[in-house]
């Protein structure tokens, strides 16, 4: 109901009162206040209000009369009146008070309201145009962080002549912005950013000529910035950037705003040179132009802004030399040059900024030492310099203050050693030093620093031992120390790093074997070791460590067998323990381990018969090389091994030996593959030979023109468009076009065989199947049938050209999307998935959502796909485990807390064996940490 028709109870009381006081010759004053408080009450009616902050609002009994509160007005909560007559109200100010519903339209009957603040709630729906009627009293506005939408109301403005404060930042206002705003030439203040206006910056907006502060940044705003705004000498702050998209550059009539104190423009499509213009604001403290397009060098004048404090020029295609003149920025604390095309070397007065606290310059074409003076400040914090041509040691105090939280330094030319005082920078959180030519030994301290939380020193030369007194319970959750010339043991101290997630010690000389003290890194997901020198066995411990998804210990001179404890690992998707010295068997529990997607046991003396269930079951021969006394359908059929050894032991020369097995291996498979088909029809089926009681169903969810047939014969090699986990996919030609085909791993049971799919024992896979066929939404891969059999299932989606997100990201087709391309992607997947959790019926998780899991049509629409570990939430009897796989598990909180909603049945939540993955990509205002 409309807000001038919603009186409520309260409002029709105050209504009987104000007559009642008419009636008995009340003064005028009393009566203007008595209408000003019926008002009040109104806009009361109007919230929600579940913190009580407004239950003070009303009428008071006292002696069995009932009268108004005249001078208690002011103990309304959020109220101000006048401390003499005539009694009005001169301040409603209810922010922050989690208060939602809307403004009532009677808020226009305070007419002598100063100050309304409805700042920091929850308030929606359009703003109303009785709100102008308050008039000229009214010289204060704050609606900024609520829901208001719609268009701006702006046509009576101009009745609020004297208003000096309008801030309207973080609404949902849409359109363009209120042209009328121009006429209120008193404001000081005006806010409108963080909003949904389109169209341009009215050029009128130069005839504020009050204004010192104007913020119109986080909307969707284009065309030019007009050169008017220039006029608004009195300015001290401008914000214009993120997310509006204005064509050509910065007009060089800002140049004239001399007061000016913040400049931000930063991520609003600028292109062209920096104007020469700016070095007349003299008075600026900070100049972001960050993530623009803008061209040519730096201006030499910007020399003159010796207020600056913040600098922050990164992300755009400027070139040249770090001008000389930026020496006489001597309160410079923060300098970001970073993702341009500079070159040259570092000038030495950088090192000798008095005030530098970050220094940000990775990705250009910087050369030469950095100023070995660099920290002598005492005041550095951050220091990023990677991804140039820098050579030399590193500055040896950049930790002089003890102030250092990152430094950064990966993919130069540094040489020498690292400084020793890193190793008593206490409040170092990140180090990455990789891909340099140092040398020398780690600092002994370093391992032990109390808020370090990454550690990667890769690709140098480093050598001697990893420190040996590692103390417990650090915080750090990254060590990478790989490819380099370390050598001794692995410390058993290393397993105090309780926090630890990625260990990668591979391309060294270590020796000695692998402690089993690691099963206490019960956070630990990744651990590589592989290229070294360890002996001994495999400790059984590690299958203690139930986090982990990869394990690479190839390249090594381990002994002994397998341990059968790796089973335990629940979520392990990639093992490698090749070219080692292990023997026995390879234990047929790890076929159990239904996230391992990739394992290579190739090259050790293994003998026995290879698992086939499971994952074993999509592992080629490659996974199995080299081990003589392994037999099984990947390799070699157990029933020619007898032979084979024979064959050995007289002396065959290797090459003809593994020819001779090749060929066999080859017809044998092929026999075998043939003989399995042709027995369960699907063979005989792809030769035209259908049975008539073929066991192949195809289930349509919508109008096909192929059939069960057409699907089959799909199933070819060459047609292999994808595999993982939950199954290979193929590439399928059909008349209208083509189609993808998934092939789910074999799930033949004897229940399902004497029952047949869609059985009593299918554990509702016919159920979910069916489900998921009938989601419609355009950012959810399509479900167009199923193919089944009692043992094999085909599922048939609709086809995607352009792929994975994974591949365009990390594949061979990186850097092929550009940061529009990636930020619309991510929305559309958002869509996705708010679907699936709120909208579709039953609600379903998805469990493995990852970059893999996105796939792209043509126009590059993203759509959200593979449900192979998804589960229908009306089954919870299948929600006993965590899904997902390597990369991405979802956190235990947020799936605790899914399931806590539907089912009212959570016990508690716990992530000590979740692996928990969490990348930004991108940061839109241009404040993300790449380090």
């Amino acid at each position: 109901m409309d807000g001038s028709r919603r009186l409520g109870c309260a409002g029709v009381f105050a209504l009987a009162v104000v007559l009642a006081m008419s009636s008995c010759g009340f003064a005028s004053g009393q009566a203007m206040l008595s209408r000003e408080l019926q008002a009040l009450l109104l806009v009361k009616d109007s919230l929600h209000d579940p913190e009580g902050h407004l239950t003070g609002w009303g009428l008071a009994e006292r002696g069995g009369e009932v009268e108004m509160e005249l001078l208690a007005c002011s103990s309304w909560k959020g109220i101000r009146c006048s401390s003499s007559p005539p009694y009005v109200v001169e301040a409603l100010d209810v922010s922050s008070m989690n208060l939602s519903g809307f403004l009532s339209p009677a808020i226009g009957a305070l007419h002598n309201l100063v100050n309304l603040s409805l700042a920091a709630n929850n308030l929606s729906g359009p703003l109303p145009e009785q709100l102008w009627d308050i008039g000229s009293s009214l010289r204060f506005l704050n609606i900024s962080n609520n829901l208001f939408q719609g268009p701006f109301p702006s046509a009576n403005v101009s009745r609020c002549s004297s208003l000096q404060v309008l801030d309207a930042y973080n609404n949902n206002f849409t359109g363009p912005l209120p042209l009328q705003i121009s006429s209120l030439t008193e404001l000081r203040h005006l806010h409108l950013g963080g909003n949904f206006f389109d169209g341009v910056i009215p050029p009128q907006y130069g005839a504020l000529l009050n204004l010192t502060y104007l913020a119109l940044s986080g909307n969707s705003l284009t065309g030019r910035i007009p050169v008017e705004l220039g006029n608004l000498v009195l300015l001290t702050e401008l914000y214009l950037g993120y997310y509006n998209i204005f064509d050509g550059g910065i007009p060089s009539s800002l140049g004239r705003l001399s007061a000016l104190v913040v400049l931000d423009m930063a991520d609003c499509g600028l292109t062209d040179d920096i104007p020469a213009h700016l070095q007349n604001l003299t008075k600026l403290d900070s100049l972001f132009l960050q993530i623009n397009s803008l061209t040519g060098p730096i201006p030499p004048g910007l020399g003159a802004l010796t207020s600056i404090r913040s600098l922050d020029l990164s992300n755009n295609l400027l070139t040249g030399h770090i001008p000389p003149s930026l020496s006489q920025l001597l309160n410079l604390k923060l300098l970001n040059l970073f993702r341009n095309q500079l070159h040259g070397h570092i000038p030495s007065f950088i090192g000798d900024l008095p005030s530098l606290q970050v220094l940000s310059l990775w990705e250009n074409n910087l050369t030469g030492r950095v100023p070995q003076q660099l920290g002598t400040n005492e005041n550095l914090v951050i220091v990023d310099l990677s991804s140039n041509m820098l050579s030399g040691p590193i500055p040896p105090n950049l930790c002089l203050g003890d102030q250092l939280e990152r430094l950064v330094l990966f993919n130069n030319g540094f040489s020498g050693s690292i400084p020793d005082s890193l190793g008593n920078c206490r409040k170092l959180v990140r180090v990455r030093l990789g891909n340099n030519q140092l040398s020398g030994s780690i600092p002994p301290g370093l391992l032990a620093l109390p808020s370090l939380q990454m550690l990667e020193i890769p690709l140098n030369r480093l050598n001697g031992s990893i420190p040996l007194n590692i103390p417990l319970s650090t915080k750090l959750g990254r060590l990478d120390l790989s490819f380099n010339n370390l050598s001794g043991a692995i410390p058993a101290s290393i397993s105090n790093i309780s926090a630890l997630q990625t260990l990668l010690l591979n391309g060294n000389a270590l020796s000695g074997s692998l402690i089993g003290e690691i099963s206490q890194l019960k956070r630990l997901s990744k651990l590589d070791c592989s290229a070294n020198n360890l002996s001994g066995v495999i400790p059984a411990a590690l299958g203690q460590c139930g986090a982990l998804t990869y394990i690479d210990l190839s390249h090594n001179q381990l002994v002994g067998s397998i341990p059968s404890d790796l089973q335990y690992l629940g979520v392990l998707d990639y093992l490698n323990l090749s070219y080692n010295h292990l023997t026995g068997a390879i234990p047929p529990s790890l076929q159990n381990i239904e996230t391992l997607t990739s394992a290579d046991f190739s090259f050790n003396d293994l003998s026995g018969v290879i698992p086939d269930k499971g994952q074993f079951a999509t592992f080629n021969a490659s996974s199995f090389l080299g081990n003589a006394d392994l037999c099984g359908v990947q390799l070699v059929p157990c029933s020619l091994q007898t032979d084979s050894m024979h064959r050995r032991v007289q002396g065959e020369p290797a090459l003809v030996y593994w020819l001779i097995v090749g060929i066999i291996s080859s017809l044998t498979v092929v026999v075998f593959v043939v003989g399995v088909f042709c027995n369960r029809h699907a063979f005989c089926a792809l030769l035209g030979r259908e049975t008539v009681d073929s066991p192949w169903k195809l289930t349509a969810f919508q109008k096909l023109d192929f059939t069960a047939s057409h699907v089959l014969s799909c199933l070819t090699d060459e047609n292999v468009i994808g595999k993982g986990g939950s199954g290979t996919v193929y590439k399928c030609a059909t008349p209208s076009g083509f189609v993808a085909v998934k092939r789910l791993p074999g799930t033949y049971s004897q229940a399902n065989a004497d029952v047949g799919v869609g059985g009593s024992n299918d554990h509702g896979f016919s159920a979910e199947i069916q489900t998921l066929g009938k989601i419609r939404h355009r950012n959810i891969v399509r479900l167009l049938g199923c193919v089944s059999s009692r043992e094999t299932n085909l599922l048939v989606y609709e086809y995607m050209p352009n792929g994975s997100l994974g591949e365009l990201l990390h594949g061979t087709r990186a850097g092929t999307l550009d940061w529009a391309k990636r930020y619309k992607i991510a929305v559309e997947a958002a869509c996705g998935l708010h679907y699936l959790h709120h909208d579709c019926s039953p609600l379903i998780v998805h469990r493995d959502v990852k970059s893999n899991n996105i796939l792209l049509d043509s126009k590059f629409e993203a759509h959200v796909a593979d449900f192979g570990l998804a589960k229908v939430l009306d089954y919870p009897e299948s929600m006993s485990l965590v899904a997902g796989s390597y990369g991405y598990i979802a956190p235990g909180e947020e799936y605790g807390k899914l399931l806590g909603e539907e089912y009212g049945k959570l016990q508690g939540i716990t992530n000590e064996a979740d692996n928990i993955t969490i990348t930004l990509m991108w940061d839109p205002f241009g404040r993300y940490d790449r380090s």
